[in-house]
């Protein structure tokens, strides 16, 4: 008997996938389907009518097909999520995934005390050693989660360091992103372990509009470590995720993200990652930020 591997674990997983297209019923349709709170659903309606007003950018150095915004499915989930509680069911191709990013998910977990969020698609899996940040007062978990756990915090930072008009795909994120990660640092308070999420597009024809959010208050620190990666695919896929940082006063965060993306076939010019992310930290009194970035 084989194995099927999908969602990168052992037991099959049948995934669900919206209908491409996007429209305000595709943004009510997310929202819904995320049981978010009302507040949620009026940032997305005012993101994704400012962004029907906006143009795509001309990049002066990049060229590209026109992206059809139609032809893209906005949400995809497993039917059944399993919680990334233990690597015992973890599809090894999964794990060499991890090392080739420099993030050994087994051995962080093991030796280094890392916790870690997988999203795949528009969900998280889960968090581990979720126990240990809970006693250090320490957040980590998805922005789906936050926004029923913790709604005051998301209306209170979110779209605060970047706008939902800032530009023509953070108000495209802005309307349509489905899951990421928060983190949330309380004053006084140095992060005992280390912080990682990976991120993965797994379906065809799907974009990822993953958001994450950082805060650290007073006089705290944190360290968080971002791995980004998708099958290769010869059609095109686009990622456009926003991320922001609030680092308060005296407080420190080193943020670092480590995306492998398929570049497409360089012979047909077939397949590829669109890759228009918008990241910004805001480092307030004494604060310090820390920038590591590797594209591959």
């Amino acid at each position: 008997m084989t194995t099927e591997y999908k969602y990168g674990f052992v037991t099959p997983i049948e995934s669900e996938v919206f209908p491409k297209g996007l429209s305000e019923e595709t943004v009510r349709a997310i929202s819904a389907r995320k049981g978010e709170p009302e507040f949620m659903l009026t940032f997305r309606l005012r993101a994704f009518r400012r962004w029907q007003e906006m143009r795509e950018p001309s990049w002066p150095n990049v060229k590209y097909p026109p992206i059809n915004y139609q032809e893209i499915s906005y949400y995809s989930e497993p039917k059944s999520k399993p919680r990334l509680e233990s690597l015992s069911e973890v599809d090894p191709e999964l794990l060499k995934t991890f090392e080739r990013l420099g993030i050994p998910l087994d051995e962080q977990k093991r030796l280094t005390n890392v916790a870690i969020d997988v999203v795949f698609d528009s969900v998280s899996l889960g968090t581990t050693f979720h126990k240990t940040l809970v006693e250090a007062g320490v957040v980590l978990c998805s922005i789906s989660e936050a926004m029923k756990k913790y709604p005051e915090l998301i209306e209170q930072y979110l779209g605060t360091v970047v706008p939902i008009s800032d530009n023509f795909f953070a108000a495209l994120n802005s309307a349509v992103f489905s899951d990421g990660s928060f983190v949330y640092v309380p004053k006084g308070v140095k992060c005992p372990i280390e912080l990682s999420t990976y991120f993965r597009i797994n379906e065809k024809e799907t974009g990822q509009f993953e958001r994450t959010l950082i805060i650290a208050e007073e006089d705290s620190s944190v360290s968080y470590l971002e791995g980004c990666t998708a099958p290769a695919f010869d059609t095109n896929q686009l990622h456009a995720a926003v991320v922001e940082l609030i680092a308060k006063d005296r407080s420190e965060i080193k943020y670092s993200t480590v995306q492998n993306w398929y570049a497409g076939d360089p012979n047909t010019g077939k397949g590829g990652i669109y890759n228009f992310v918008t990241m910004r930290g805001l480092a307030l009194e004494e604060a310090k930020i820390a920038w590591t970035q590797v594209e591959v």
